[in-house]
């Protein structure tokens, strides 16, 4: 696998032979930082293809609390994006409950970075104490993100990260998952055949770094050809849409799909309803995905990893309130594991409620993937953060 990739500035630094990518002001100190972690968390930077700097979130304008949480998506045309917002909305409850947020408020942009940047700019006027964000854009957020941090206002990124130096940006390493994904289809096709690539939302900072570690494992398999690459945008409809077309207008047997999304299952019903063989499909998993499985077990070929909504929005819910409380982020981007599912897996992620028309049903890891001391490490002054507690995330089947 290929070691770091980093975009390199003045400020920026690589450490030769670690797989470890650091910036840091004037010296080694985020870098020394992750090598200081727990061998979970510091493996998680090996391949990781943004730039990692030491934290610098603005003082609190509001340290004492309670505290006003405010919540900017990107995007809510899909399954996935509406089980991360109710996820949220279903904790603010708990903490305004027990006293510790005042309010939680929400804006959805609709897939336009400008009416983002106006939402959070609203957010800003509003005194909100904190802003969590889905952002829609790498970069483009990052002028209002500024300012919100000289109004001693916290940002807090989810599922793909920013560039403004102050935002604090929860995320994975898609690089290493793009590369995963497409490392499976060429092992398990023997080096040879064809792939459809299927990518999520134009623009969305994850679709690009999942590219670049995609095209890095595809360059070790020169057999393994690429013959369509599409948009499915990370929705049901639009992905069934796209393969269907692809599959019509490619008449050379399809292999596999490799697609980031959760549509897993109507990637497969696309080829039955074609007329082809089932092609191995990547992705994250999910409840439609299990329950297509247990109903077509000849039909559905998977391996992938679980990119599931519920533990997205745990990590950042509970990141920003030990942000709010003081404990201090030691790092601009603190990076949370994608669990590994394959079709030996899927036994122990099924649920009874689990059919091929759960496309809103998503799993729920029986343990959490992000405990409270792996957490603890990324903050100078790490703790929980009751009333959160894994045990009562919600059955999928209600």
């Amino acid at each position: 696998m290929r070691r770091a990739l980093l975009t390199v500035t003045a400020a920026s630094i690589l450490v030769a032979g670690s797989g470890v990518a650091a910036v840091a002001q004037s010296d080694a100190a985020a870098t020394d930082i992750i090598t200081a972690l727990p061998a979970d968390l510091a493996g998680l930077y090996d391949n990781y293809s943004g730039t990692v700097t030491t934290s610098a979130i603005p003082a609190l304008k509001n340290p004492a609390g309670p505290w006003k949480m405010c919540y900017s998506e990107s995007y809510q045309g899909n399954p996935w994006r509406i089980a991360l917002t109710n996820e949220m909305k279903r904790l603010a409850d708990e903490f305004i409950a027990a006293g510790k947020l005042t309010e939680f408020k929400m804006s959805d942009a609709n897939g336009d970075v400008p009416t983002q940047i106006t939402q959070i700019q609203s957010f800003i006027d509003e005194a909100c104490d904190i802003i969590v964000t889905v952002a829609g854009s790498s970069t483009g957020l990052d002028e209002v993100i500024g300012k919100a941090a000289q109004a001693g206002i916290p940002v807090i990124t989810n599922s793909g990260a920013v560039t403004a130096p102050a935002a604090i940006n929860v995320d994975s390493n898609w690089y290493r998952w793009g590369y995963d994904m497409m490392d499976a289809i060429g092992q398990e096709l023997g080096g040879k055949g064809n792939v459809v690539v299927v990518e999520g939302i134009a623009g969305s900072p994850i679709v690009a770094m999942q590219a670049d570690g995609r095209n890095a494992a595809l360059a070790k398999y020169p057999d393994l050809k690429v013959v369509a690459t599409v948009n499915g945008d990370w929705t049901p409809t639009t992905t069934k849409n796209v393969i269907l077309q692809t599959l019509a207008t490619n008449p050379a047997e399809v292999d596999a799909v490799w697609t980031s999304g959760s549509e897993s299952r109507l990637v497969e019903e696309a080829f039955a309803e074609s007329g082809r063989a089932p092609a191995l499909v990547t992705g994250s998993i999910s409840g439609d995905g299990i329950g297509y499985w247990k109903a077509n077990p000849d039909l559905y070929r998977f391996t992938g990893n679980a990119v599931l909504p519920v533990p997205t929005a745990n990590s950042a819910f509970r990141i920003a309130m030990r942000t709010l409380e003081g404990q201090g982020p030691k790092l601009n981007t603190l990076l949370v594991d994608l669990p590994k599912v394959t079709m030996d897996d899927l036994p122990g992620w099924a649920a009874d409620c689990m059919t091929p028309d759960s496309g809103t049903v998503f799993p729920v890891a029986p343990s959490d993937p992000y405990p409270e001391d792996l957490l603890d490490a990324y903050f100078a002054n790490g703790a929980a953060t009751p009333p959160y507690d894994y045990a009562t995330t919600p059955n999928p089947c209600g």
